[in-house]
């Protein structure tokens, strides 16, 4: 049964109650809410996900919920809870969407050491995959939306989930995180995208996500090889450029946007060393998203590439 199936009002229902049980493969994830407005936007963002059966194992139960403090629910606030516990600070209810969606990616980060967590934008085109580590303001969100819209499919905006045995990257083509700026200029580049509503006054600025793209989300249970890594910089009114990097500077990059690259020792190391010893590296800089998309297409119809470093014998 899908989401989709069940109808906004049976959606309420199960989220006041024991909770909807949500398939964001390769996780489960229970969420409860009594915040009204809240079953009508994961309707808008998960429409096409599948829900789990009532005895299936769940990896975390989740809930945003009106805050129990007096003045915090004068306030009109909510909170996230983990595991029955309060774990962040209470925000504005109509920040509720936001607040599961950066709560969910807190418990991913922070507890499935089974792969090594990497924040990056991940998509694929043509059975190879593309990995853009980059910290908040680089523009990589932005250009995460475009190429899903533009024939990419869309493995993840925020969380890449390295299988350091396998060496794949899989994804669960949850919503796109846009912030301020990017948000209209999507709206206009991407205009069969399905936005939520836009949250000002978070402390990112006005946020709103975008739903993945329908091919992406049935196709999200396929993993792909890491074929590109790119790190990408918004630049006012510079010109698109695409420029090889040496494989020591994307380690880094991807090193530095990893969740828990210390957890894992030698052999997050390792994996790294891996997988960039198998790609492409690149710095990309872009102002214009049509500039940005003619790069990444001629990227992707070019036979793979390889940096022009060796890689150090340990890091292999």
């Amino acid at each position: 049964m899908k989401l989709q199936d069940i109808g906004i009002e049976g959606l309420r229902a199960r989220m006041r109650g024991g909770g909807l049980t949500l398939r964001l493969s390769p996780f489960t994830v229970r969420v409860r809410s009594d915040i009204p407005h809240l079953a009508a936007d994961v309707a808008a963002m998960y429409h096409d996900f599948e829900l789990a059966g009532e005895n299936d194992f769940v990896d975390f139960h989740v809930a945003v919920l009106r805050s129990s403090h007096w003045l915090s629910r004068l306030q009109g606030r909510a909170e996230f809870w983990f595991d029955g516990q309060r774990s962040f600070t209470p925000l504005p209810a109509a920040q509720a969407l936001t607040m599961l969606e950066w709560g969910i990616n807190w418990c991913i980060a922070a507890h499935a050491h089974q792969y090594l967590l990497i924040h990056a934008a991940v998509l694929e085109r043509g059975g190879r995959a593309l990995l853009m580590p980059a910290p908040p303001g680089s523009g990589k969100s932005t250009l995460c939306a475009a190429l899903a819209h533009r024939g990419w499919r869309l493995l993840s905006d925020e969380l890449g989930l390295l299988d350091m045995t396998t060496g794949l990257v899989h994804g669960m083509a949850r919503p796109i995180n846009l912030k301020n700026a990017s948000i209209p200029l999507i709206r206009a580049f991407a205009p069969e995208a399905v936005f939520s509503a836009s949250m000002p006054n978070t402390s990112k600025g006005t946020v709103a996500l975008v739903r993945a793209p329908r091919a992406s989300i049935q196709a999200r249970l396929t993993p792909a090889r890491p074929a590109w890594v790119v790190l990408p910089a918004w630049r006012a009114e510079s010109p698109a450029a695409l420029m090889p990097i040496e494989r020591a500077q994307a380690f880094m990059g991807l090193a530095e946007q990893s969740f828990n690259y210390d957890v894992h020792g030698q052999a997050g190391f390792q994996a790294l060393g891996r997988l960039v010893g198998s790609c492409g590296c690149y710095r990309f800089e872009y102002s214009r998203l049509d500039e940005a998309l003619t790069h990444f297409d001629r990227l992707a119809e070019a036979a793979p590439a390889s940096a022009p470093d060796p890689l150090p014998e340990h890091a292999r």
